[in-house]
C-alpha cells in the first residue's frame, strides 16, 4: 500500500512527538522535583554540627527514603573542621541515608600520640608552708605552719609537703604522725630547717626534733638542710670559736640534759630519705626506729669530730634496710646497728671523721639482743677510732650472725677489725658471765693503715666468738706521735684463716670452740 504526501507527513509527525515526550520527561527527573534526594553538602553538614557528616534523607511521601547514591564529600572531625588526607585533600566517601544500612567506613588512621610523659604534681596536692604562713626568715618561729601544712597533705594521698628553697624556716619539735595519714606522701625539702635554740621549747628535754611515724611510703628529699644548731648542747668549749661567749654559755646551760635527734622515724615502712643534708645534730643525726624497707642514698651528714654523741644513723628494730652512696662525717659511730636489726646492706659510704661501724652495744641491763643478715661493703673509712666493729656489755643475752664485711678501705684508723664482748663506755664495769653470742663474721679484704692495732678480737670464755673468717687482710702500721702500736688480741676467738693475713694474727684458733656447743637456750633469737 502505498503511502500518500499526507500520510507520509503525518507519520512523521508521530515520531517527533515521541521523541520530544521523552526529552521532557529526562529533563523532569534531573530538575528541581528531585532534587531534595541529592546527597547534602559539605557546608550544611558543618552547619548542622554533625561529626561525622551523615544525616537522615525524607522524601516528602509518607517515609519513602531516597536510594543511596555515592557522592564526594569531606569528612567532618569531631570539631567541626575538614580531615586532611594526603596533599591535603578531602578523602572520597559516601553519603549515608537513614534506614540503608550504609554507615560511613572509619576515618584515616593517624599517628599515635606521643608517649606521656609523668605528670608533674598537681597544684591541688602540692602543700607549700609558705601559704600556710612561714617566714623562712631564720627567726619566726615557724613551727605551726608545718604542722598546718602536713594536716592538709595528710588527707591527701600521693601530696607533697613542699619546703622552698633560699629560705631559712626555724622550727621547733614537732611530730609529723599517722596512722591515718594518706600513703606515699613526699617531704620535699629545698630550703633550710633550723632547730630553736631557745631552752623553753624543750622543756625538761626531748629524744627528737623531727619525727615521722606510722606511715607508709613516706619520703625525704630535695638539696635541703637540716641544722640541728647541736652547738647549743655540746659541752665542749672551743676557745678558738669567736661565738663560744659568756652568753652562749648561758644559754648551754638551761638546756635541758637529754638532747634530741634531729630526724627519726618511727613504725614506718617503705621509707625513703634521699639528697638532703642533716648538719649539727646535738646527738644522733638519724634514726630509724621498728621501720621496715628503708632507702637511704645520695645523703650528708655533717658534725664535728668532737661533739659527743653525734651518731650518723641509727638503725634499732628495723628491716630491710639498704644505705649507700652517703657521705658521714660525725662524733661517734657513722652507722650504728642495734637490737632487732635485719636485713642490713650498706655499700658505696664514706665515713670519716667518727667512730667507724659498729654493730651494736647490744645486751645492756641484762637484755636480750639479735641482729642478723648484715651486709657492709664498699666502704672508704679516714681518721675514724674504728672500722668495722661489734660491741656488747656483759651480762646480755641472744645473738649476732650472719654478718659480713668485705672491702673496707681503711685510712689512718685506729683499730680496723673489732668485736669487743666486754664494751663498756666507763672507767669499769661489774664482770659477767653471760654475754650476747657472735657468731659468723666474715671480714674480707680490709686494707689501709691503722694507727694503734690491726685487730681486736676480745671474746666471753662463757660464749666464745665462733666462725669467724679472715681473708684478703692486709693493713699496715702508721706511725703517729700520739698513739702507741700494739700486736692483733685474741680472746677466745675461733675460726678460719683463709688467706695470710698482714700483718700475721696467729692468736684466731683455728676451728670450733670446745665441745661444740656455742649456743644456748638464751642466745636464740
Amino acid at each position: 500500500m502505498r503511502l500518500g504526501l499526507k500520510g507520509l507527513t503525518f507519520l512523521l509527525f508521530l515520531v517527533l512527538l515521541v521523541l520530544c515526550s521523552s526529552v521532557h520527561l529526562s529533563e523532569a527527573r534531573s530538575g528541581k522535583h528531585w532534587s531534595h534526594n541529592r546527597a547534602p553538602s559539605t557546608s550544611l553538614l558543618r552547619g548542622k554540627g554533625k561529626a561525622k557528616g551523615s544525616s537522615s534523607h525524607k522524601q516528602n511521601g509518607k517515609g519513602n527514603q531516597s536510594p543511596y547514591q555515592p557522592s564526594p564529600i569531606t569528612p567532618v572531625s569531631p570539631g567541626g573542621s575538614p580531615v586532611q588526607g594526603r596533599g591535603g585533600q578531602g578523602s572520597t566517601m559516601p553519603t549515608p541515608s537513614s534506614g540503608t544500612g550504609y554507615t560511613l567506613p572509619p576515618p584515616p588512621l593517624q599517628p599515635p600520640p606521643p608517649p606521656l610523659l609523668p605528670a608533674a604534681p598537681s597544684q591541688d596536692t602540692v602543700f607549700n608552708v609558705v601559704d600556710f604562713g612561714a617566714k623562712g626568715d631564720g627567726v619566726t618561729d615557724d613551727t605551726q605552719a608545718f604542722e598546718a601544712a602536713w594536716a592538709a597533705a595528710c588527707k591527701v594521698e600521693t601530696s607533697t609537703v613542699l619546703v622552698p628553697s633560699e629560705l631559712e624556716f626555724v622550727v621547733g619539735p614537732i611530730s609529723f604522725s599517722g596512722p591515718y595519714c594518706k600513703p606515699n606522701i613526699l617531704f620535699q625539702l629545698d630550703g633550710t630547717i633550723l632547730a630553736q635554740t631557745s631552752a623553753r621549747v624543750w622543756g625538761s628535754g626531748l629524744l627528737q626534733w623531727l619525727e615521722f611515724t606510722k606511715l607508709t611510703g613516706i619520703a625525704i628529699q630535695g638539696s635541703g638542710v637540716i641544722n640541728g644548731r647541736g652547738q647549743e648542747w655540746w659541752t665542749y668549749s672551743d676557745p678558738n670559736d669567736d661565738d663560744d661567749n659568756d652568753a652562749f654559755r648561758v644559754e648551754l646551760d638551761k638546756m635541758p640534759q637529754i638532747k634530741p635527734t634531729a630526724l627519726r622515724f618511727y613504725g614506718s615502712s617503705n621509707v625513703t630519705v634521699t639528697g638532703i643534708t642533716i648538719v649539727n645534730s646535738s646527738q644522733c643525726h638519724l634514726k630509724f626506729d621498728s621501720c621496715q624497707g628503708v632507702m637511704v642514698h645520695d645523703l650528708t651528714i655533717s658534725s664535728p669530730e668532737n661533739s659527743p654523741n653525734t651518731d650518723g644513723i641509727h638503725l634499732q628494730n628495723s628491716r630491710e634496710v639498704s644505705i649507700h652512696h652517703t657521705n658521714m662525717a660525725c662524733g661517734d659511730d657513722c652507722v650504728s646497728i642495734q637490737t632487732g636489726c635485719s636485713d642490713i646492706n650498706i655499700h658505696n659510704v664514706n665515713c670519716g671523721p667518727g667512730h667507724g661501724i659498729s654493730i651494736g652495744g647490744l645486751g645492756r641491763y641484762n637484755t636480750k639482743a639479735c641482729v642478723s643478715n648484715v651486709t657492709v661493703r664498699d666502704v672508704n673509712m679516714f681518721k675514724t677510732m674504728n672500722g668495722v666493729r661489734i660491741k656488747t656489755w656483759q651480762g646480755g643475752s641472744g645473738l649476732v650472725q650472719g654478718i659480713r664485711f668485705s672491702n673496707i678501705q681503711v685510712s689512718e684508723v685506729q683499730t680496723p677489725i673489732i668485736i669487743d664482748q666486754f664494751y663498756c663506755d666507763k672507767t669499769s664495769c661489774r664482770n659477767q658471765t653471760s654475754a650476747v653470742a657472735v657468731s659468723g663474721v666474715q671480714y674480707e679484704n680490709i686494707r689501709g693503715t691503722f694507727t694503734i692495732k690491726p685487730a681486736h678480737f676480745a671474746c666471753s670464755d662463757n660464749s666464745p666468738c665462733s666462725e669467724i673468717t679472715l681473708t684478703g687482710i692486709q693493713l699496715k702500721p702508721l706511725i703517729v706521735p700520739q698513739f702507741h702500736l700494739y700486736n692483733p688480741f685474741c680472746w677466745q676467738a675461733f675460726g678460719q684463716l683463709y688467706t695470710p693475713t698482714v700483718p700475721p694474727i696467729p692468736c684466731l684458733h683455728i676451728g670450733k670452740p670446745a665441745g661444740n656447743s656455742v649456743l644456748s637456750d638464751g642466745d636464740v633469737c
